[in-house]
């Protein structure tokens, strides 16, 4: 046996050597590096940021370019746009707001309206371009849309379940709606003049959405369930035929369920303008600051931040909507289902009573 060994050790000894006189195998590193046009882009980002910052340099809010900016509270200060969103035509200018109003009611044409038709011209053109003439064997715009949209739809229903099927355009819509109303923001034109603005940016805007998506579920609820179907879930009634008690505490969560209803559109609303605009605020006093580098990265880690926040809002609507439409009696429903294709211990299937 011990020869045995000593010839296998022999024979698989070469394998694991390389020929005498061979060129030596170049030993790959296993770091990836960064490719040269990513490179090429960071760095054109850094000297825009140098140069504008030498050419036009900060300047106090109302003031001129040239006049002096202490730093870093003047530097900090005319790189921020406050929550109030600038009026690009006022519809009714006698009743015009404060200018320093938060949540305005006033007919007039704002700065994030105008930025949001524009995102959604450019939304809607380019869906038409890619999807135009579709065929069976796509081109490369159609096969890009096709598999986004399928990407979508298998990540909405593996959420929401089969019943979600019917409502992934709205879900779909509402995803591209909101990233690119939240990646405008960082195109360097919105944000520096008057009348662009990000969307998102203006809790107007993002009240307004919550609202579409409130009304869209509660909707959908009265539509599948009937009227006395869907207010039972808030006033169940009928909960007192087993009992005073369980009557009382059915009809005390009810009331519960309905006023966590009417938060919704607020933590809807409230959560996307808080995340965009505090990445606005970050973003503009770290360049305020920091003039560039540091910036690039930041810019990166919104383009992340602000696909997030669109998928939260999108997918909060979808489950909202997949949640009105199912009544108290469907997980009833499904614990008979389980117990009639229960096996009983003589192997005969149990019949459901009638």
């Amino acid at each position: 046996m011990s020869s045995e060994r000593v010839a296998t050790g022999v024979a698989q000894e070469p394998t694991s050597m390389e020929p005498t006189g061979a060129a030596p195998t170049p030993v790959r590193s296993s770091g990836r590096r960064l490719p040269s046009k990513w490179l090429a882009l960071i760095a054109a980002v850094v000297v825009i940021d140098v140069v504008a910052f030498l050419l036009v340099p900060p300047f106090p809010k109302g003031g001129a370019p040239g006049d002096p900016c202490a730093f870093p509270a003047c530097f900090i200060e005319s790189s921020l746009e406050f929550p109030a969103p600038h009026t690009v035509l006022d519809l009714a200018p006698a009743s015009a707001p404060a200018a320093s109003a938060l949540v305005t009611f006033h007919p007039s044409i704002s700065s994030t309206i105008l930025t949001m038709w524009i995102v959604m011209a450019v939304v809607l053109a380019g869906a038409i371009l890619m999807t135009r003439g579709g065929t069976m064997i796509p081109g490369r715009a159609q096969n890009v849309f096709e598999a986004f949209y399928e990407f979508l739809s298998d990540f909405g229903i593996g959420l929401a379940g089969p019943k979600a099927r019917p409502y992934i355009p709205i879900f779909v819509a509402f995803f591209l709606l909101i990233l690119f109303d939240n990646w405008v923001g960082l195109v360097p034109p919105v944000g520096k003049l008057d009348f662009l603005r990000a969307p998102s940016s203006d809790v107007n805007i993002t009240i307004g959405m919550a609202l579409i998506s409130f009304l869209i579920f509660h909707v959908e609820g009265f539509r599948h369930l009937g009227v006395r179907g869907y207010l039972g879930k808030f006033f169940p009634i009928y909960e007192f035929r087993n009992g005073l008690g369980a009557g009382v505490i059915a009809m005390f969560v009810g009331l519960i369920e309905l006023m966590l209803e009417f938060v919704k559109p607020v933590t809807l609303s409230m959560r996307l303008f808080g995340n965009i605009y505090g990445g606005e605020v970050a973003l503009g006093v770290i360049t305020a600051l920091t003039v560039a580098i540091i910036p690039v990265a930041l810019i990166g880690l919104e383009l992340m931040l602000n696909a997030i926040q669109a998928l939260i809002f999108s997918v909060l609507t979808l489950m909202f909507i997949v949640l009105a439409i199912e009544s108290h009696h469907d997980e009833e429903g499904h614990i008979a289902e389980e117990a009639v294709d229960a096996i009983d211990g003589e192997g005969h299937q149990l019949q459901p009573a009638h």
